[in-house]
C-alpha cells in the first residue's frame, strides 16, 4: 500500500497507508489528520481539502481538472503546488509523497 505523509503547520507529521485509487482527501478522513476538513465530501465544490504537495510528488500529479482550478482561486495561501486532496488519486509511483496541511482552510 502506497504512504502519504501529512505535515501540519507546526511540523508534526502523520505516515498513513493508503489504498492504490483512494484520495489524499480520503486517506486524511480515514486517519482522522487534522485540517483536511472535506466539507462536500469530495466533490470538488468547497476546497476545504487543500493542501500543498511536496516535490517530487507534484510534478508526477495529472494536471488539476477545470473544477479544480477554479476551486483553488478560493483557498486560503495558494502557492504553485496547492492541490485539492480530493482530486489526488494514490497509485504506486506516488508512494512515499509528502502533503502539507495548511493552517487554516477556507
Amino acid at each position: 500500500m502506497p504512504k502519504v505523509i501529512y505535515v501540519q503547520s507546526d511540523g508534526s507529521s502523520r505516515l498513513c497507508h493508503l489504498a492504490e485509487g483512494d484520495s489524499v482527501m480520503d486517506g486524511a478522513l480515514d486517519n482522522l489528520v487534522p485540517g483536511i476538513k472535506a466539507q462536500c465530501g469530495g466533490g470538488c465544490t468547497c476546497a476545504t481539502c487543500h493542501c500543498y504537495v511536496r516535490s517530487p510528488w507534484f510534478e508526477r500529479l495529472p494536471a488539476p481538472i477545470e473544477d479544480e482550478k477554479e476551486m483553488l482561486a478560493y483557498v486560503w495561501r495558494p502557492r504553485a503546488n496547492s492541490r485539492l486532496s480530493c482530486q489526488v488519486k494514490v497509485t504506486r509511483d506516488l508512494d512515499g509523497m509528502i502533503v502539507d496541511v495548511p493552517a487554516k482552510q477556507a
